[in-house]
Order: C-alpha cells, then structure tokens, then sequence
C-alpha cells in the first residue's frame, strides 16, 4: 500500500463513503480518541460545507477514504503504531485545508468528539 499523500489522495477517495466513514468513527473512537477523532470531524464538517472548493473536496475525500480503508500502511490493530498513517494522512489534509475551517466546523467537530467519547469538555 502505498504511502499518503497529496499525490496519492485520488486513489483513496473510492473507499470514502459517508456510512463507511460513521462505522469507523464509532469503532475506533475510544481507542483512538479527540486526537485523531477532532481533525478527522474538522474534514468531515469542512467535506460538508458549500464554501470549499472541490480541489480541497478531493483531498478530504483522499484522506477520509484512507482513514477507513481496511488495509493501509500500518494497520490499525497495532496497538500505539496503528493509527499513525492515518493521523498523518488526517493532518496532511487539515494543514493544507485549513484556511477553510469556521468556528461553526470547529465547533460541530468539537461537540460531536465530545458526544463520540461521552465527554463534556475537551
């Protein structure tokens, strides 16, 4: 499998999809927590939004896509290793869409970290 990146990020939109992306949400949020749950829901929320142009769509689709592709650089079972390629993908993403991101995203991706991990604060 290759690496996450820019360059890659077309392959990995055909594993996106919005029920695939909940079911991987919710499998893993507790093992994964807000570290990776807040900016894979900032994506999320910024996939959602009208005002982002579709190059950066495609970007979040690529890392979105890889976050819940069954087989990836490191799988996700390998305790404190498995998620590391994702977050990178995940990060790789934000740092170039960021100048999309609204209170009104961060916010709804912070809520819905909060409900995902049952907490109140975060």
């Amino acid at each position: 499998m290759d690496k996450f990146t820019i360059e890659t990020a077309p392959q990995y939109e055909r594993h996106y999809n919005e029920d695939g992306f909940w079911r991987k949400v919710r499998h893993v949020a507790s093992q994964v927590g807000a570290k990776v749950l807040y900016p894979a829901l900032q994506l999320y929320y910024l996939l959602q939004s009208k005002d982002v142009p579709v190059k950066a769509k495609t970007l979040i689709i690529g890392a979105l896509g890889y976050l819940i592709l069954p087989a990836d650089l490191i799988p996700d079972f390998i305790p404190a290793m498995g998620f590391t390629d994702d977050l990178t993908a995940i990060f790789l993403a934000l740092r170039t869409v960021s100048k999309h991101l609204t209170p009104e995203i961060n916010h709804k991706a912070k809520e819905q970290t909060n409900k995902l991990l049952n907490t109140k604060n975060g």
